[in-house]
């Protein structure tokens, strides 16, 4: 192997191997999105809304209608724009 051959081996070969982690990463952030919608909805949203009292019903609604979309949305745009190699490096 040439000289320029290690050379351009050496630059590469850690970019496409950070670009698959990115890509990776991105199928773990949409689990996380996921997992995050359920335990923020089933766990934390409607069960502050069953309780009928006061200060867990305005607690719910803002954990259901302000918390739960900006978390999931922003981690699933994340996941999608990984997966999609938006955040690649250029070679």
């Amino acid at each position: 192997m040439s000289t320029l051959h290690k050379i351009i081996y050496k630059i590469l070969v850690p970019i496409i191997i950070m670009n698959a982690i990115k890509r990776i990463l991105g199928i773990v952030w949409l689990a996380i999105a996921a997992l995050a919608g359920y335990f923020g909805i089933f766990q934390f949203g409607l069960p502050k809304l069953a309780t009928g009292k006061q200060e867990d019903l305005v607690f719910g609604i803002i954990i259901l209608f302000v918390l739960m979309p900006i978390i999931v949305g922003g981690l699933a745009v994340f996941g999608v724009y990984a997966l999609q190699n938006e955040y690649a490096d250029e070679a």
